[in-house]
């Protein structure tokens, strides 16, 4: 498959911060590619970088053929941005904006096309300050679209949105990958690149400490699931160390949680209780995840 990106041994410094500590990877045509890790990573760095946005001290940089630096106007018609930061006048109105987006493209998408996948058809008059948090984020991907790109960068997409909007806004980068498009999203939200992404690249102090699809990633920690139920307050956990599966058990008053690893551990862990008639009540598992792969690779909970 044909790379859309190419990145080898990127740095890049402010003063004497390494905010970018020698990172590589590939980003395949057609993929959703996800650059994760806590706000200070140096994800926004890497993505500007990428953009042409900011000069790196060093690397090979190559995107959709061409050098940022060098090919710097050739790439912004080809490519679509959404900012972390990006705002737009308050009393300027939705229609306006595109108005404006479109005159800065030799290629342009169909703008009417757009709104309506976009939900903001009714919308078009209403002016940015009157516009929602989720309106705001969508009405930014159009205006990152309006060129009609085919790579499509997304600097915390959903970052300040609610649950219900942060999941409208996935449905709708699922929409934007099927119709072709090459997707680099960077977030803090391991979850959404769970959900999100063919391949992730978790980076943590300017680097990036394991890449691979969110599937391997987490089959490669070997990670435990975790077993969380309530119980009498008398029960020994210890005892249940004996059965098939448990590798350790922790209790702090009602609250049992029970690690281990194997397809037949839940039903191993009720049928112990119900063998040695014990009740318990509130039984859910959680199985292993990104969150849990970042946690054994830098020692450390994520962080907003």
């Amino acid at each position: 498959m044909a790379q859309a990106l190419e990145v080898g041994d990127l740095h890049k410094y402010y003063g004497s911060v390494k905010a970018v500590d020698g990172v590589s990877f590939t980003v395949e045509e057609g993929e959703i590619f996800g650059l994760v890790g806590p706000n200070g990573a140096g994800k926004t760095t890497t993505i500007e970088c990428l953009e042409g946005l900011r000069k790196p001290d060093r690397a090979h940089i190559r995107v959709l053929g061409l050098d940022p630096q060098r090919d710097g106007y050739e790439l912004r018609q080809r490519i679509g941005v959404q900012l972390q930061a990006a705002t737009l006048p308050d009393r300027m109105k939705v229609w306006e904006a595109i108005d404006l987006f479109r005159s800065f493209y030799r290629r342009q998408a169909d703008a009417e096309s757009l709104l309506k996948q976009m939900g903001l058809e009714e919308k078009r008059r209403a002016t940015f300050d009157k516009l929602s948090g989720g309106q705001k984020q969508r009405l930014l991907i159009i205006l990152a679209l309006i060129n009609d790109p085919e790579l499509l960068f997304l600097d915390e997409l959903t970052t300040g949105l609610d649950p219900q909007a942060r999941r409208a806004m996935w449905d709708l980068v699922r929409e934007i990958r099927n119709k072709g498009k090459t997707i680099f999203l960077t977030t803090h939200y391991m979850e959404e690149a769970e959900r999100l992404c063919d391949r992730v690249a978790i980076m943590d102090r300017g680097q990036i400490v394991a890449l691979d699809s969110p599937e391997n990633l987490v089959r490669s920690l070997g990670a435990e699931t975790r077993l969380i139920l309530s119980v009498d307050e008398n029960l020994d956990e210890k005892k249940i160390l004996a059965v098939p599966g448990v590798t350790r058990v922790e209790k702090a008053g009602e609250r049992l949680i029970v690690y281990g690893k194997g397809e037949r551990l839940v039903g191993s862990v009720v049928s112990w209780f119900e063998e040695q008639h014990f009740r318990f009540r509130d039984l859910r598992t959680e199985q292993p995840c990104l969150e849990d792969v970042f946690l054994a690779l830098t020692g450390r909970e994520m962080r907003d």
